[in-house]
């Protein structure tokens, strides 16, 4: 019955099963099914891409209508200050965590070296701060709701409704009227298109685990793969929990953990942390018991700035590439430098919701110089990996975070673990 109850809730298997079930469909698809020709190739990649795009399509005009009721609730319950200074504090308190645990690391193992390749040097990421400022707010503020990518245009647009409609409860109560109703709307079409994506991801999956095969097939990456795997078990299975039950005096950690299961399942594999979105503020919901007016503001927030997965993956990586040029040693200098840089970058990265690990690694490189501008070609096949592992830790960050917010802020109503989704 304990069993049983563990899968299913109100007759209907959980949704963190039906993401691993699409994932284990897909490995078993990648190693059985001929897609090594070019047209299964490409038709596979189609409809990863379509698949993908599908899972973001409902989230600016969630995020949207349910950030201006958030700030409005916020705002009338005079929770606005305390809730940005937790969000704020966690988002900078993970990313200082995650950047000292990748640096450890790889500090204190040393990794094989990697062959030093001779390849075509790509078009490298150039950071513009000045353009990502003025594309927060464009010349038009209904332009925010077409930018699918950079949700903090769209979230700070519904922030400005949502505390404006919070000064005169009475003559704007038709404007919260309409965003309440949209953000309940959205929030079941969403609920619909998380329960079709456990379905799409053994597409996604298969993809991935394809480009995987070829990556471990060399043998040149395992140590990276075995390193970012322990730091991962570590960061989710270890430092959260604590975390979670010192902060948050919660006898029971890992409740939060197996909440976060199937939104972590997405994010690794699909490397997108506006794609899990969705998911992940429907688990904060109805599994952690969340209330929207602390989950429509954190959620966004957390996908755009908590990026500490990719500093952990970038410390780790820059590391085993200066190792794999030089024999020489890591001087105090640089490794402050590239803790500075690992630490701070992801910051200006919010634009960037997929691959963010890679072009962060492209931008440090270029940024060192001293030879190493291209240097990042040596990691450029396991690329893939790097971007999944930020993303997981990045997604498992959103989910632990906002718990602790909604903790803080005493937003949550506790769910029994039996009836989690």
């Amino acid at each position: 019955m304990e069993l049983h109850s563990s899968l299913c809730y109100n007759g209907n298997m959980k949704v963190w099963l039906k993401y691993i079930i699409g994932i284990v469909l897909g490995i078993l698809a990648a190693l059985i099914l001929p897609l090594d020709n070019a047209k299964a190739a490409d038709f596979l990649s189609f409809l990863t891409e379509l698949f993908i795009r599908f899972g973001r399509y409902l989230v600016v005009p969630l995020i949207f209508s349910t950030a201006i009721v958030s700030v409005n609730k916020l705002r009338t319950s005079k929770l606005v200050l305390k809730t940005i200074s937790w969000t704020f504090l966690i988002i900078i308190v993970s990313s200082l965590i995650l950047t000292l645990i990748g640096l450890c690391s790889i500090l204190l193992v040393k990794l094989p070296r990697i062959p030093i390749t001779v390849e075509l040097v790509p078009e490298v990421y150039k950071l513009d701060i000045k353009q990502l400022i003025l594309s927060i707010f464009p010349y038009s503020a209904f332009e925010t709701l077409r930018d699918g990518t950079f949700i903090l245009v769209s979230f700070v647009f519904a922030s400005l409704i949502g505390w404006e409609s919070g000064s005169e409860l009475t003559m704007f109560k038709p404007i919260f009227s309409l965003a309440d109703s949209c953000s309940k709307l959205f929030y079941n079409i969403a609920v619909f298109f998380t329960e079709i994506m456990a379905i799409c991801t053994i597409a996604i999956m298969t993809n991935w685990m394809i480009t995987f095969r070829s990556i471990l097939k060399t043998g040149i990456y395992t140590p990276l793969i075995l390193m970012l795997v322990c730091d991962l078990v570590i960061v989710i299975g270890l430092i959260y929990p604590l975390i979670i039950r010192f902060v948050c005096h919660d006898p029971h950690p890992y409740r939060v953990l197996y909440a976060s299961i199937a939104p972590m399942l997405l994010g690794f594999v699909g490397g997108d942390t506006n794609l899990t979105l969705p998911l992940s503020i429907r688990h904060g919901k109805e599994s952690l018991g969340i209330r929207r007016r602390v989950g429509g503001f954190t959620y966004p927030l957390f996908s755009v700035f908590a990026r500490g997965g990719a500093s952990l993956v970038v410390a780790i990586s820059f590391i085993l590439i200066w190792r794999s040029y030089s024999s020489l040693s890591f001087s105090f200098q640089d490794t402050l430098w590239i803790f500075l840089m690992a630490f701070s970058l992801p910051f200006l990265l919010g634009n960037i919701p997929s691959g963010v690990a890679f072009i962060l690694l492209t931008i440090i490189c270029e940024q060192y110089a001293k030879g190493f501008e291209t240097s990042f070609l040596l990691l450029k096949p396991a690329a893939l990996i790097l971007c999944s592992f930020a993303s997981i830790i990045d997604v498992a960050t959103s989910m632990f975070g906002s718990y602790i917010v909604a903790v803080k802020t005493k937003m949550v109503e506790h769910h029994n673990i039996g009836h989690f989704i």
